[in-house]
């Protein structure tokens, strides 16, 4: 099986010490002084990201956040060679257009796009972009347009005059090199077929082990069917210290720091989404639980990010050694993708690469990106101590 690939988290809707709740239809809200999203402060997140090793960097897409393509074709100017997995909806644009600028993009960023295609499962935020389709609708949308896309990126002229989708010789003029891979992610039986026809890898938020081997097999199946093979990752959120207590300390302080009446406000906006991925987290925390040792829900995975955070809700908690033992059990279940983050994404980026992926490496399951600092420490001859003995 491929070695794990990690990726970080850029919070274009703003950063803090506490956590930032929200997403996905809900008003973000910060517990603790935020720190915005500037174009600065997400360029020390890249460059600090791009240090310890990790691949890219994941960028959510809506109406709560900064959008996606803009900011990382910003940051593209200010990091070295971190990719970008750019997140965006079908609904937004049409395919021609974002298949000319995927190629726009790998040409001028040097090859550093990864696509992260989000069908949407919130009805009023879809609305609110003029999208009024409903959910088997925009499955099928997302569909035909990654078939456009993908046949464009092949250098073909495209005609479709599809359920959703109507394009006449349609053709680009400059095909991108290398063609971006595509990431998809969705847990309802239309999602699992535009996964199975269309995509590169497919993506699951942190549920529990047990759980994520069902979705890994239920799309292998699906994609074998399709003639493909599907690569997996897995969306995660990470709080890890020197020490398991230390961790869970820090896990506790989070659950602390949020304000009264967020968890209600969030979970009120969360009920009215239609994606099944997240009436799954959220039947991970249960809504009552009050100390961060409740949330628990597997060995050091922890349910309390859900609480207040639309999309991905739990989090790896525990040692270097334990979050590294969990990656480590992913990965033999079929994952080997990773997008990781944690709160403030700055600091939290150092943790997680010199704590858990460091003693990933030391088991040879991760090297950290090509070119980074954290690959010319493992090259580089050990350096001279003058005047020992």
């Amino acid at each position: 099986m491929a070695p794990i690939t990690a990726h970080w988290f850029l919070p274009t809707y703003g950063d803090s010490r506490g956590l930032v709740g929200g997403g996905h239809g809900v008003a973000t809200a910060a517990a603790g002084a935020p720190r915005e999203a500037s174009l600065g402060y997400l360029a020390q997140i890249a460059r600090a990201a791009e240090t310890v090793g990790f691949e890219g960097a994941l960028t959510p897409t809506g109406a709560w956040c900064e959008d996606a393509w803009l900011t990382t074709a910003m940051l593209a100017a200010e990091s070295e060679r971190l990719k970008f997995l750019v997140a965006f909806r079908p609904g937004g644009t049409s395919p021609t257009l974002a298949a000319q600028m995927g190629a726009t993009f790998q040409r001028h960023s040097g090859g550093r796009l990864l696509v992260n295609v989000v069908t949407g499962g919130e009805p009023a935020e879809q609305r609110a972009y003029g999208d009024f389709l409903d959910k088997d609708e925009r499955y099928t949308r997302t569909g035909e347009f990654l078939d456009v896309v993908r046949r464009l990126w092949a250098g073909e002229r495209v005609t479709l005059d599809g359920e959703q989708i109507h394009v006449e010789e349609a053709q680009l003029q400059r095909l991108p090199d290398p063609v971006p891979p595509i990431y998809f992610g969705g847990s309802s039986p239309k999602a699992g077929e535009v996964a199975a026809k269309h995509v590169d890898v497919y993506l699951t938020w942190g549920e529990p082990p047990e759980q994520v081997a069902e979705k890994i097999t239920w799309i292998r199946k699906l994609a074998a069917d399709e003639g493909r093979e599907v690569r997996f990752g897995i969306r995660l959120h990470v709080i890890t210290r020197d020490t398991s207590d230390a961790a869970w300390a820090q896990a506790e302080e989070l659950l602390r720091g949020i304000p009264d009446g967020m968890i209600e406000q969030v979970q009120a906006g969360l009920s009215k989404s239609e994606s099944v991925g997240q009436q799954r987290m959220r039947s991970l925390h249960g809504e009552g639980a009050k100390t961060a040792a409740d949330l628990e829900i597997s060995p050091n995975l922890w349910a309390g990010v859900g609480l207040v955070r639309g999309g991905a809700g739990t989090a790896l908690v525990g040692s270097h050694a334990e979050v590294a033992d969990r990656i480590a059990e992913y990965h033999a279940l079929g994952i080997t993708e990773f997008v990781l983050s944690g709160h403030p994404h700055l600091e939290e980026a150092y943790w997680v690469g010199e704590g858990p992926l460091a003693e990933l490496g030391r088991r040879g399951l991760w090297e950290p990106a090509a070119g980074s600092e954290a690959a010319r420490a493992l090259t580089a001859p050990e350096a001279s101590v003058p005047f020992a003995e």
